[in-house]
């Protein structure tokens, strides 16, 4: 990993306003399209809450619940540098601690909890 790199992991909700509404367990885009951030927010904070409270592990959070296809690798993106990623979600990560985990981040794909690994 390059010096200037950050390596995460994260936990996407899709919901209404998301770019793109379909995901590996909503392919035809029918629960995202009629889910509300609103409603994604809350999935999303509760899932923290049980995270944080040591209730469940983030992987396997990420494994179960997340709408991005890093899922089967429990929420793991890797590492990577400034631009690769959308700008609130960079921004995010490269002010977490290794080991910490956000608050909730708006992008155009949806809401996010990060936990930065590296």
């Amino acid at each position: 990993m390059a010096s200037n790199q950050v390596r995460a992991s994260h936990l996407l909700i899709k919901h209404q306003g998301s770019r793109r509404k379909a995901s590996w367990k909503d392919p035809e885009g029918r629960v995202i399209s009629s889910t509300t951030r609103e409603a994604a927010v809350a999935q999303l904070k509760a899932l923290r809450e049980d995270i944080i409270s040591g209730e469940a592990k983030f992987d396997d959070v990420a494994s179960r619940y997340s709408d991005c296809s890093s899922a089967k690798r429990g929420g793991d993106l890797g590492p990577f540098g400034r631009g690769q990623m959308q700008k609130p979600f960079e921004e995010a990560t490269y002010t977490l601690k290794v080991g910490d985990i956000s608050d909730i981040v708006d992008t155009d794909s949806g809401v996010h909890i990060i936990m930065r690994t590296g």
